[in-house]
Parts: C-alpha cells; sequence; structure tokens
C-alpha cells in the first residue's frame, strides 16, 4: 500500500444558469470542503516524510551522549539499535578494582571480542573512567542489573567488588563487562562502535574518526 492520495475526479459541474444563488453557494462550499480536505491529506504524508523517524533511529542511526550529567559511579542507559546501551563514569576505586582478579575471568584479555587496538586494555574502554557497553547478557539477551560493591547481594558473594549481575541465570561481570569463569554467558559484553567528540560527550554507533 502506497502513501499516495487520489483527488477526485468526478467533482460535480457547474451549476444550471436556472438555479438559485442558495443551491450556488451550497455547491461551491462543498467542492470547497472537498478540496481542503484532499489538501489535508496529501499534506500529512508529506510532513510524515520529512519528519525524524524514531524508528530508523533505532535501526542503526548513531545517538550522541553527555557525558556531563553522569556522576561518579554513575550509570546512564540509552537506546541504540533498539538495544540498550550503558554508559558508566568510573571512580578510581572502581578502576582499581579491575586489577588481580584475571584468574577468575573467563577472558581477561578479551580475546574472544572483536575489538579495536584502543579497547583492548583491563577496562575494555579508551578512557579509564568512561566504560560503555551493550546492556544484554551474551547467554540468552536478559538484561544485567549493576551491582556495586558492597551491595550485601547473596548473588554475588561477600568479595564483590562491584559489577554486574544477570538474574536470569547468574551471569556475574565486572566493572568491564568480562564475565566470570564458570558462568553460562560463554563471552563479555558487547562494546558497541563510539568514539569522544569531546570530554564530555561521546556518540555511539560511529568509531570513524571526525
Amino acid at each position: 500500500m502506497n502513501d499516495h492520495v487520489l483527488l477526485p475526479t468526478g467533482l460535480p459541474g457547474p451549476a444550471s444558469p436556472r438555479a438559485s444563488d442558495p443551491e450556488r453557494r451550497t455547491w461551491l462550499i462543498a467542492t470547497g470542503a472537498m478540496g481542503g480536505a484532499a489538501a489535508v491529506a496529501t499534506a500529512v504524508p508529506f510532513v510524515s516524510t520529512f519528519a525524524p523517524s524514531e524508528r530508523a533511529k533505532a535501526l542503526g542511526a548513531a545517538v550522541e551522549v553527555d557525558l556531563a550529567d553522569i556522576p561518579p559511579g554513575g550509570l546512564k542507559t540509552v537506546e541504540w539499535r533498539g538495544k540498550p546501551v550503558w554508559v558508566m563514569r568510573r571512580t578510581p576505586e572502581m578502576i582499581a578494582s579491575l586489577k588481580g582478579q584475571e584468574a577468575e575471568l573467563a577472558d581477561p584479555l578479551s580475546k574472544k571480542d572483536e575489538l579495536p587496538d584502543a579497547l583492548r586494555n583491563p577496562g575494555r574502554s579508551e578512557r579509564e573512567d568512561v566504560f560503555v557497553a551493550i546492556g544484554i547478557c551474551t547467554h540468552l539477551g536478559c538484561s544485567p542489573t549493576a551491582v556495586p560493591a558492597g551491595s550485601g547481594n547473596p548473588s554475588v558473594g561477600a568479595d564483590w567488588s562491584g559489577g554486574f549481575f544477570c538474574p536470569c541465570h547468574g551471569s556475574t561481570f565486572d566493572l568491564a563487562g568480562r564475565v566470570f569463569r564458570n558462568k553460562p554467558a560463554p563471552t563479555n559484553l558487547e562494546i558497541p562502535p563510539h568514539r569522544f567528540l569531546s570530554e564530555t560527550r561521546i556518540v555511539i554507533g560511529d568509531a570513524a574518526a571526525p
């Protein structure tokens, strides 16, 4: 089905010379109304064609994210390609927690991940304090939740140093999205393409140089 609106072609002809003035006015009003309705009908598809499409954005358009309103230790969730993307501001304590637990991780060096060289580090990030990841568990697609250190959550253990926990089947990830050993998730959390536009702004879905 197309968006074209067919205009009426069989409009009534001119009124008979014998028609009274009231009849002539009635015909003019009716014709004007039909023309107005047709104009509105054609205008709506025209305007919607140029309006921003949320569906098009979800299918792949890049998304800019402001970092200025994320407090240290905070996390912002945005949507890209219909997926939740986490943007976290890691504190120095969070960054320090990423070292020293390699033996507990399934893939600490991200060998299974297709990451650019700039992200091949313990934090899996270009900047240590800014972590970007798709918030979908790599097991069955559930959405993990952030669990801070000292939360007392029995599902992650008393020595938990912070990270993400998937309540569906128990997979756990550190603050760089690296999955722990002996968990259902087969790989680390996915890192979407992204780059910095400035100190306080990034774009997700575009890793090309500006």
